[in-house]
């Protein structure tokens, strides 16, 4: 009696621990689905609180004019929701100064998440604010130096640099390969390490960069800020001679550390119609699908001269060949035809929301990293 008494506390006792461990494992897993509810992707979140006119607007990366906060600033950044602003000197007198407007400007835009603050800041000649900025030396002086480093060490110099003065993104390395000050080399291998090591230095201080000029500019013979020009390379020779240094980082590094700077140059072999900026079958075709570049995509200045003949409607056609920002650096008329093209092709359902929502994304994820 004992025996079967003791045996049946035994069964008892198992199966209670068995719905005890099933009953933990429900509520366990109970508990896990909760939290992924409980977690939202921050980036759905705030997109679905902006309105259109403020999607379209972070989708715009402009200039400004003076070296203090003013009335046209404030109006342009509460009319247009512009998600970006990029420096030259005549904003510029010194590092206190331009921290200044940075911070005066981020609080008038008063948005979700911070402006992009940008810069060109190449070494050598292209270089802002010299008289109080630490000039780096060209990239093609660099280059011919052999040694990696140098340009791991400028990176991540003009990085602190320019964090110093409320910049968030500086508007290099020149991936472009080619014979001139602001280009590493002529060879295309060598660009790319290169390239790649001043990746790396900006990434070592948490600092966006952006590549450019997609996809090379190195060949031309005119200056696009003049005239547009054409390379006539075959797909062949542009695989091999331009691409590399945008192949090897894109593959390298995380794609929302960085932008990609499209140039205004045509390439007949890739599209026989549109220069670079504007063409979908380079920036949609060869950047995103064949590249497999997952970030942000910005334009060239939109008033650069190569431009010119595009300029009716180039912010819908910028949008619609796949670009995430349009940059326009020195108009304010210019810059609110632009956004407004994009606007009302929206509205008027030529460009789809969902389209505009694609690059907002993108802007967003990228975003998040400055807070």
């Amino acid at each position: 009696m004992k025996l079967k008494i003791f045996n049946a506390l035994v069964i008892f006792f198992i199966v209670a621990m068995t719905c005890g461990c099933f009953a933990n494992a429900e509520n366990s897993n109970e508990k896990n689905s909760s939290a992924q509810v409980e977690k939202p992707d921050p980036v759905e979140e705030i997109l679905k609180s902006m309105t259109i006119e403020e999607k379209v607007g972070q989708m715009m990366l402009v200039g400004v004019h003076g070296t203090e906060i003013n009335d046209d600033i404030r109006f342009i950044l509460n009319q247009y929701h512009y998600g970006g602003i990029i420096f030259f000197d005549r904003n510029m007198h010194d590092k206190a100064q331009v921290k200044k407007l940075s911070d005066e400007i981020n609080a008038a835009a008063n948005q979700k998440l911070p402006l992009f603050f940008a810069l060109d800041e190449e070494g050598g000649r292209v270089a802002r604010m010299k008289h109080d900025l630490q000039v780096m030396p060209s990239q093609q002086e660099v280059g011919n130096s052999g040694d990696l480093s140098q340009a791991y060490d400028n990176a991540k110099i003009t990085a602190q640099n320019l964090r110093q003065i409320g910049v968030n993104i500086n508007f290099a390395p020149v991936a472009d390969v080619g014979n001139d000050t602001r280009e590493f080399s002529n060879d295309p291998n060598v660009t790319a390490d290169f390239v790649s090591s001043a990746a790396k230095g900006y990434e070592s201080e948490k600092f966006f960069y952006c590549l450019k000029h997609f996809p090379g500019i190195g060949k031309s013979k005119v200056d696009p800020h003049k005239a547009l020009s054409e390379i006539e390379d075959t797909k062949a020779q542009i695989d091999a001679e331009e691409l590399p240094p945008f192949k090897k980082i894109i593959a390298e590094q995380d794609n929302s550390k960085f932008m990609i700077m499209m140039g205004h140059l045509r390439y007949p072999a890739l599209d026989a119609e549109n220069p670079a900026s504007i063409s979908p079958a380079i920036i949609t075709g060869l950047l995103r699908d064949e590249l497999n570049f997952q970030g942000v995509i910005i334009t060239d200045d939109l008033e650069m001269g190569a431009t010119t003949e595009y300029k009716e409607n180039i912010g819908v056609n910028v949008v619609k060949a796949g670009v995430d920002i349009a940059l326009v650096c020195h108009e304010y008329p210019r810059q609110e035809a632009v956004y407004l093209s994009i606007l009302d092709a929206v509205k008027r359902g030529e460009i789809s929301e969902e389209r505009i929502n694609e690059s907002v994304r993108r802007i967003l994820k990228m975003k998040l990293q400055l807070q």
